[in-house]
């Protein structure tokens, strides 16, 4: 297994969270089946993991960790796929707990500036990263939100561990953003916003035009995608 809770100094003082699944059928991208059968919206996972992390791999002077839901096989899943980053499993009772645990774990090992991201959203512009971190130099600000189209948001950056922001909240709903930003302002917390940017849940979503541009760096993603829509394709489903 390659996770640590060693303590460490860190080469550098940028860190980004992953969370992530083992793509088993069924058990990720439920909201796509329909049209997806299970087992093609596991492929279609698997494919947003390793643009996902591609793209992580790809940022300069920062340092990725993965933190997997604790599924049997996900450790070697991800040992194998990424043998060069650090991987842990997921700890906590939700999804925030379990969102809390992860920054304490890394802000530990001794970085300054922590984002965290899914991986429904694979062609998440690399510059919003560095953005985030960014806008944690300034001394007014706390926590930087990513907002998604859909109410929630697809980064968290901080730079220490704010309890509240990840205890009684909406987690996986429409109001989570605004019930985020309203904790927020009770703390007295300073927020800055990155753009708006998407995620990948329904089939609307596939269709989305961003996605089938030669320019999208989420390559596996975007020909799985037009592999889905050609009729003779092996994978051919009512897309």
């Amino acid at each position: 297994m390659n996770f640590s809770l060693t303590t460490t100094e860190p080469v550098n003082s940028l860190a980004l969270i992953i969370f992530a699944k083992k793509p088993l059928p069924g058990a990720v991208k439920t909201r796509l089946s329909p049209p997806l059968t299970p087992e093609k919206a596991a492929d279609l996972y698997s494919c947003m993991i390793q643009d996902t992390l591609g793209m992580a791999l790809t940022l300069s002077g920062v340092t990725p960790f993965i933190f997997f839901q604790d599924d049997s096989g996900a450790a070697d899943y991800f040992e194998d796929l990424a043998p060069e980053v650090i991987s842990f499993p997921q700890s906590g009772k939700d999804l925030g707990l379990r969102m809390r645990d992860a920054f304490a774990v890394i802000l530990k090992r001794g970085f300054a500036k922590v984002a965290i991201i899914g991986t429904d959203s694979p062609d998440l512009p690399p510059e919003y990263i560095f953005e985030a971190y960014t806008l944690l130099e300034y001394e007014h600000t706390d926590v930087v939100f990513g907002p998604s189209g859909d109410g929630g948001y697809y980064l968290l950056a901080m730079k220490m561990v704010w309890e509240e922001l990840f205890r009684g909240l909406p987690w996986s709903s429409a109001g989570l953003l605004a019930a985020s930003v309203e904790t927020a302002k009770d703390l007295c917390l300073g927020a800055s916003f990155l753009p708006v940017w998407h995620d990948i849940d329904t089939e609307a979503d596939l269709h989305r035009a961003e996605l089938l541009d030669e320019k999208n760096p989420a390559n596996k993603t975007r020909a799985f995608i037009i592999s889905e829509r050609q009729p003779d394709s092996r994978h051919s489903s009512d897309m």
